[in-house]
């Protein structure tokens, strides 16, 4: 299996090597402050202001803004300068409500398990499901993937997480314990974690990887038109598991989502499966542009 697979559901890292920088520092404190501060508030109150405090406050000092526009100068040159500001402002308010989200367990939970499912691959999945076929449900930074798997588990199937923990072990202890509260297993990436993650797989259940980082020996599959260093991770196991490779998303709506499951991606080769998951995301991000995670480097290859 290619190293560097594609991580789930994971705060946003500043740094992935040793040591901590002073952004690296910042962003921790971001992320426990979403924890604790906004529980105190009824919920609406306390999405808007994780998402005013991550947007006005914490990207401008953490630089959140520039990645943003430089990323946008990259993948979507045609955009006016007013669209861009608005990115600018709700990429990161996005950013917030989701760690928000995610470190409410109970509330998230309460919210999202009553919505349906919706979407062409939904009758599919549900019967590879229950005839304990693997699956592999592919997603990116985009509105909140974890609604997905609350609304599978609400319906009684397991679905694990591959996720990246973060540089901080304080925040990792945090949110870890977060993610267990939504749905369970989670698997951290290294080599116990992915033992364990693929026992479950084979074992006809459901698992979630975020492929939408970049991957320092990922093929250079293309999103939105440039080079991205794209790990074929989850079309491998795919194919060598015989399991669904599924792309799913929970799109927020306001203080809700629209969880969405497409149909399957068509057998090929690993690079051709994995250029239809990049296909699909970036589809999903047109028609949504400030629900995706501009902050990352994702064209590394590009010079992004």
């Amino acid at each position: 299996m290619q190293k560097g697979a594609g991580a789930g559901a994971a705060p946003p890292n500043a740094t992935h090597g040793k040591g901590t920088s002073f952004q690296g520092r910042l962003i921790g404190l971001v992320i426990v402050t979403m924890f604790r501060l906004p529980r105190l508030l009824p919920w609406r109150a306390r999405l808007a202001a994780a998402d005013f405090l991550m947007a006005w406050i914490f990207a401008p000092l953490a630089g959140y803004r520039s990645r943003i526009r430089a990323n946008l100068a990259l993948a979507r040159p045609d955009l006016g300068e007013a669209e861009i500001r608005r990115l600018c402002r709700r990429v990161p308010g996005n950013v917030g409500r989701f760690i928000t989200e995610v470190t409410s367990v109970d509330d998230f939970r309460a919210r999202v398990s009553p919505l349906p499912m919706t979407g062409k691959g939904v009758d599919t999945l549900l019967t590879a499901l229950d005839d304990k076929r693997p699956v592999i449900m592919v997603s990116g930074h985009f509105g909140n993937f974890d609604a997905v798997r609350v609304a599978l588990t609400h319906r009684g199937y397991a679905i694990g997480a591959l996720y990246r923990p973060h540089d901080d072990p304080y925040v990792d202890a945090h949110y870890t314990a977060m993610l267990s509260g939504i749905a369970e297993p989670i698997f951290p990436k290294g080599r116990r974690g992915l033992g364990a993650m693929l026992k479950f797989l084979r074992q006809g259940n459901a698992l979630a990887i975020l492929v939408d980082q970049h991957v320092k020996d990922g093929a250079p599959l293309t999103f939105f038109g440039k080079p991205a260093a794209t790990t074929l991770s989850a079309s491998e196991m795919a194919l060598k598991y015989d399991a669904l490779l599924v792309p799913a998303y929970g799109i927020r709506r306001g203080d809700s989502f629209d969880v969405v499951i497409e149909d399957p991606i068509p057998k090929g080769t690993a690079d051709e499966m994995m250029q239809a998951v990049n296909d699909s995301l970036e589809g999903r991000i047109r028609t949504d542009m400030d629900q995706w995670l501009w902050i990352h480097r994702r064209w590394k290859l590009a010079g992004g």
